[in-house]
């Protein structure tokens, strides 16, 4: 069982393998990459990816799903921003790994 300083459940566990999969493409951390200066309208984002309306919407939607963007409508428009939560989890995830001491360990192994 996984532990740290907080409990780490399953679903735990289930979402944070869903935050890196869905950072697993190289259009989706470039998204990710264009939307760390701040929200964008989803017609910035096709300009500055010179991608297709029809694919960024695929990227944009498992970036959403997972929960690492979030979206408000204005107008006929969408504008798009990082999730600071997510964002925060993941960097919690990297510390961990970085630093076992503060982070994520084993127990109830045969060896403990």
């Amino acid at each position: 069982m996984l532990v740290s300083m907080a409990t780490v459940t399953t679903a735990n566990l289930g979402r944070t393998a869903g935050l890196f999969r869905a950072l697993a493409d190289p259009t989706r951390l470039l998204i990710v990459e264009q939307l760390r200066d701040g929200e964008q309208c989803v017609c910035d984002l096709t300009d500055t990816l010179e991608t297709g309306q029809s694919r960024l919407s695929f990227h944009l939607k498992s970036l959403k799903d997972a929960g690492l963007i979030t979206d408000r409508r204005q107008g006929r428009w969408i504008y798009y921003a990082l999730n600071p939560e997510a964002i925060e989890e993941i960097q919690r995830v990297l510390g961990a790994i970085r630093n076992p001491r503060a982070g994520l360990r084993l127990v109830g192994r045969c060896c403990d």
